[in-house]
This record gives structure tokens, sequence and C-alpha cells, in this order.
């Protein structure tokens, strides 16, 4: 009898997907009060296009806060700065965890913590204590550390697509395994997060270098970067998604289209309630 394949978690990067709603759809989208809606219902209707698609056997959304400062930024002050949220979009931020609850699903969220931590914690849950299946869903490349046998990326490519990355596809790209994408971007850097990187190093060189020492660590006991250990070390801590985030638990889930339905419907989204409304059908 053959055995049958378990249903994936599907872990989502909720403010990623919030962010590209917010600046991909009009600011004419308003709910109750004429407040900002379009990052509520683009970033809803990803998550129920999602939800269809790959029928999951339980959804995380992971969140950021950004009212409080990371353990990233206390480490390293230049850490993303300099980044500006427009106040509709933060305002949206802070209820859509209520949406994802009002679907049945889980939020993970707390002070300290990046939406990428409870990726990375989902993940090691999902693969060591369940034996199971995750789809990681994220627009930033660095859940690409996350690919295993176990656990795909979903990446946004276009809009509505999805590209489906495993360890081949980082490699074929990087020119690294998953487990090294920290260690690459360390070298290499990343300027969206304000991370220098080694000096003189480009992506080229920073898998030239990884393919032959494996890890930063090891290139630098070989004596390479000896003005520059410190803070590679640093970067490469900060480009880690911490796995020891705290999750909430996600078994026994099952959807609750009614009172998102309701939801909607307070918030006056009348197209985004008849949608729910007939998922609940």
């Amino acid at each position: 009898m053959a055995t049958r394949t378990p249903l994936p978690l599907l872990v989502i990067d909720g403010d990623s997907f919030a962010h590209r709603s917010y600046h991909a759809l009009p600011k004419s989208i308003r709910r109750k009060g004429n407040k900002g809606a379009g990052a509520i219902v683009g970033f809803a209707n990803f998550l129920l296009r999602l939800y269809e698609s790959e029928t999951p056997r339980a959804v995380l959304v992971g969140w950021d806060t950004l009212s409080a400062p990371t353990y990233r930024q206390k480490l390293f002050a230049d850490y993303q700065s300099g980044r500006h949220f427009d106040k509709e979009l933060v305002e949206q931020l802070d209820i859509l965890p209520e949406f994802v609850a009002a679907c049945g699903f889980a939020n993970a969220k707390a002070a300290g913590y990046e939406a990428d931590d409870f990726l990375a914690a989902a993940v090691l849950r999902e693969e060591r204590h369940r034996d199971g299946r995750a789809l990681v869903a994220s627009g930033d490349r660095d859940a690409f550390q996350l690919a295993s046998q176990k656990t795909t990326i979903l990446h946004p490519v276009r809009a509505g697509e999805m590209a489906r990355i495993g360890p081949a596809e980082v490699r074929e790209r990087y020119g690294v395994e998953p487990k090294q994408v920290p260690d690459f971007i360390a070298l290499r850097g990343d300027p969206s997060d304000k991370l220098p990187g080694a000096r003189g190093v480009g992506p080229k060189g920073a898998a030239e270098l990884l393919a032959r020492y494996a890890t930063l660590e090891e290139a630098i006991a070989a004596g390479r970067f000896a003005g520059q250990a410190e803070s590679l070390l640093l970067y490469k801590r900060i480009a880690t998604m911490d796995a020891h985030a705290p999750l909430p638990s996600v078994a026994g889930q099952k959807p609750t289209w009614h009172k998102a339905t309701a939801l909607a419907r307070d918030w006056n989204l009348n197209k985004l309630s008849e949608r729910l409304e007939a998922l609940g059908k």
C-alpha cells in the first residue's frame, strides 16, 4: 500500500507580501472609516489563492514588530537603516494579523524578532519534530537558506507567479548550498539590509570562496579577511534566521471562513467577503 505524502505546513512572510500588495494596488481601495485597504485586500487574496492551490495542513504567518528594535538592529545600528513606511501601510500591518486569525490560521509575532525568524523556527519544528514538509512563501531571498529536501521556498517572480526553490535551484542561482546562504550574504553583502560584505568580494567571488572553504569561519581560520573577520562574522549572524523564535501551536487547525467573512463585511470589503463566503460553502 502506497504511503500517503503528508500535507505541508504553509509558512508565510506576512510583511513581505503585505508590502508588495500595498505598493501594487491603488490607494483608492478603502475600508470602513475611509481607511486604507490595499495591503489588506492584496494580502488576503494572495493568502486565499495560496491556500487553495497548495492545500496545506495548516498556515502560519510571521510578522515583524515595527515598534521595537530587533536583536539585529541592536548588534548593527546600520541594519535596515533609512527605511520609511507610510502610515497607512503601518496601520494595515497592525490589523492584518486579526484577519489571519479570523481565517483560523496562526500568527507569529514578538518584539525583537523578524518574520524571517518565525519562518525558520516553523521549518525546524515541522521537519524535525513532525517529520513533515513545509512550504515557505517569502519575497526575501534570505529564505533560501531554509530550502531542503522537505522544504520548498515559494518566491514571487511576477504578478501571480511563484518560483519553487529547492536546494538545486539555490545551487543554480548562487553556486552555494542552502546552509551556506548566510555565509554567502556576509561575504557578498546585502544593500537592502545595509550589510557591506567583504571588500572586493562579489557574488562570484563569494561562491568560489565557499566552494573552497565551506564556511566563513573556515575561510577566516585559513587566514582570509584578517582585518574584517569580526565584522563578517557579525554580518553572518545577522543574515542567519533564528530558528529558536517563539511559535504558536498549529495543531488541529481548521479554517473559519465564516469569521473571516464577517470581519471583511464589517470592514466594508464586500468583494473580499463574497470570496470568503464562497469558500465556506
